[in-house]
């Protein structure tokens, strides 16, 4: 499905074209502002790729034709063509692959520099991204957030709160694997407490964290343990998790009604089953309700112009 809000669209990538746009405006974010490093071959492309993207697919928003804000996405099948997904470069996922239904990964996430200051872009790329997870029921998404540098201590109120407020559940947390580390970087630089909790204020930490990664709190989502120092990405990553069923009550209430709607806390693990048994087996108006009730609540004074056009075309994986 493609969302279609005035001259703006979302929706998977279909063509070789569509790829290569998205693989060059990850070249001009992540290489050429945030200063990723590049193979000779990369910069004679102007394109940012790795191994993973082949058997990815790319979630886009399109302005007049043009790719100005994209995901990567790899699900539980795409990952076992690869061997694994991406982010087990540096967190250990055996956890979350244990999960006994659909996973997926996102990553690259990136939006043009001249439409950062209007948010429909990422709302648009959330609302493509809920539509999948509602047609492919996805249970739990997952990937990594990055902060621009190799010095954590820079954003220890924000990585400080992150522990001590948000980390995942002991079933499903992913740890990071400092052996991974490249050569020359400090293994102990994988601390999440770098302050301890009584220095960590709500307000600095905000501050001093990345929209993205203020946008992924807002849905409810939780986050692993430890910090992976890329060097030859220029980023720091902390691990981020939504488990689709726990997303935050108000989200909740916009998709199905009722706050808690997915089972409360106490609730047991089998009535929270039969709940999310329901809803995720829905026939296709029931999925397409939950769409547009999710689309609305996060495009708000544009969901009046959205249209949702069925597209029978799959994605074309040419790599």
């Amino acid at each position: 499905m493609a969302i279609k809000v005035r001259d703006f669209e979302v929706r998977l990538t279909r063509n070789k074209e569509e790829r290569k746009q998205v693989r060059q405006l990850r070249y001009q974010v992540f290489c050429l502002e945030e200063g990723a490093g590049a193979t000779e071959e990369q910069r004679a492309l102007g394109e940012e790729y790795d191994a993973y993207d082949r058997f990815a697919e790319y979630m886009a928003v399109f302005h007049q034709g043009r790719v100005v804000g994209t995901y990567r996405i790899i699900d539980r099948n795409a990952a076992e063509k690869m061997g694994s997904f991406y982010t087990e470069t540096e967190f250990n996922l055996s956890k979350i692959k244990k999960y006994p239904g659909n996973i997926a990964e996102m990553s690259r996430a990136c939006v043009a520099p001249e439409y950062r200051e209007n948010a429909l872009v990422m709302r648009l790329l959330w609302a493509g991204l809920g539509e999948m997870i509602v047609r492919r029921k996805i249970g739990v998404v997952f990937g990594v957030a990055s902060f621009v540098g190799t010095k954590p201590a820079r954003s220890a109120q924000a990585i400080s709160y992150l522990y001590y407020n948000h980390l995942s559940p002991l079933r499903l947390r992913a740890t990071v694997l400092p052996e991974k580390f490249p050569d020359g970087v400090n293994p102990k630089l994988s601390r999440m407490n770098i302050l301890p909790r009584e220095f960590v204020d709500e307000a600095d930490a905000k501050a001093e964290m990345t929209p993205l990664i203020k946008g992924y709190l807002r849905l409810g989502a939780t986050f692993g343990r430890g910090v992976f120092v890329d060097t030859p990405f220029n980023s720091y990553d902390v691990f981020v998790m939504l488990e689709t069923r726990k997303m935050d009550a108000a989200y909740q209430k916009h998709f199905l009604g009722r706050e808690n709607a997915l089972g409360a806390p106490e609730d047991d693990r089998e009535k929270i089953m039969k709940t999310v048994g329901k809803i995720i087996t829905l026939p296709v108006v029931g999925p397409f309700k939950v769409v547009r009730a999710f689309v609305d609540f996060l495009l708000r004074e544009d969901a009046a112009d959205a249209e949702y056009i069925e597209d029978a075309d799959k994605a074309e994986n040419e790599e």
